[in-house]
């Protein structure tokens, strides 16, 4: 994992202090967690570890589990795809018999199987399937109740297709980015591509993307040396009986 995942820039003191020390297990301190989180979501910022420790509390006290606060988490782990985030949230939602302090019905039981479906999708890079299951009316009540409130959710989720096209490709036809990006209007492709710094071709119909290690193919030549001192060692531990 890269420092800025284990510890982002924007993580503040107090959250730092929280997340790296014991008081992660303080559960008087998931207040603190909860409104780090909803800072997240307004301010497009994203800590994976912080909201891991908000679901760690959960699974130590089901009196503190709020099922808005557990949706909105993985909601924000799906743009941090292909990393393991949404599987690591996942891992720590055991199954739980229905809280009885709650004032409404828990909305994830039901949204937890369509999270899911729209993380698999995102993973294995289907990303007009994606789209088409995103702006589906049977996603209609998490767009509503959810990622309307996510500033930049649709962005994160570019950010992703963005991650693996420039990872595979030197050139892609603008149509087939269109879809993956979910941007119909040419002019709306002119401003995400030029944002990107990447170029058209003159018929303005392929988009060329720069070299970088991932999508250039070279041979690499690995060369071994053995010294003749420990190619004898290893002979002569081979012909012992």
């Amino acid at each position: 994992m890269s420092a800025s995942w284990i510890s982002p820039p924007t993580r503040t003191e107090l959250i730092e202090n929280l997340v790296s020390g014991v008081d992660r297990y303080n559960p008087s301190n998931v207040g603190i967690l909860e409104d780090y989180l909803y800072h997240q979501i307004r301010s497009q910022e994203y800590d994976c570890l912080a909201n891991l420790a908000i679901l760690k509390l959960y699974q130590f006290n089901a009196d503190l589990y709020n099922p808005d606060v557990v949706i909105n988490i993985l909601i924000k782990a799906l743009g941090a795809s292909p990393l393991p985030d949404f599987n690591l949230c996942i891992s720590l939602l055991d199954e739980r018999s229905p809280n009885a302090s709650l004032d409404e019905p828990d909305p994830l039981p039901a949204l937890l199987p369509v999270l899911h479906g729209l993380h698999h999708l995102l993973y294995r890079c289907r990303f007009p399937a994606f789209w088409r299951a995103y702006r589906s009316d049977q996603l209609e009540s998490l767009r509503d109740n959810y990622t309307v409130e996510c500033a930049g959710f649709e962005d994160s989720i570019r950010e992703v297709v963005i991650r693996a096209v420039k990872s595979t490709f030197t050139r892609i036809g603008t149509d087939r980015l269109g879809l993956y990006l979910d941007l119909d209007s040419p002019e709306e492709l002119q401003a995400y591509i030029d944002k990107l710094g990447w170029t058209f071709n003159s018929e303005g119909t392929v988009v060329s993307i720069p070299p970088n290690p991932d999508n250039q193919i070279e041979a690499v030549v690995v060369q071994e040396s053995i010294k003749l001192p420990q190619l004898t060692k290893v002979i002569s531990q081979a012909a012992r009986p």
